[in-house]
């Protein structure tokens, strides 16, 4: 199944989480052979900003987060897995498998992992 996946990741400090989880994420989708566009919500502000036609034309948004995103609700009507950056950190292989899950539900779904 090749998908293409946009993502924001965003940790308290904004820092060293914000970009592991970032490279994890470029990483494991080249093994799945997805297509990801991943924006950083850190301490430098906004990078690699996801546009609207990116969000348009992805199959998931995964959110990796420990804050409060700025423009959270331009993913109100996406297939979305939103997780904190520990869960992702530590366990990657379940926010994988909730990615390859909702692929086949309706826009709009949300799946939130603790």
């Amino acid at each position: 199944m090749s998908l293409k996946l946009v993502a924001v990741t965003a940790c308290i400090s904004g820092v060293a989480h914000t970009y592991m989880a970032a490279e994890r994420l470029e990483k494991l989708s080249a093994q799945e052979k997805w297509q990801v566009k991943v924006e950083t919500q850190g301490a430098l502000g906004i990078e690699n900003s996801l546009s609207e036609s990116d969000i348009a034309q992805a199959d998931i948004v995964l959110l990796v987060t420990e804050i409060q995103l700025e423009n959270r609700e331009r993913f109100s009507h996406s297939r979305c897995v939103q997780t904190g950056m520990h869960t992702f950190l530590r366990t990657p292989e379940k926010v994988m498998a909730a990615v390859k899950k909702i692929a086949t539900s309706p826009q709009g779904t949300q799946i939130v992992l603790p």
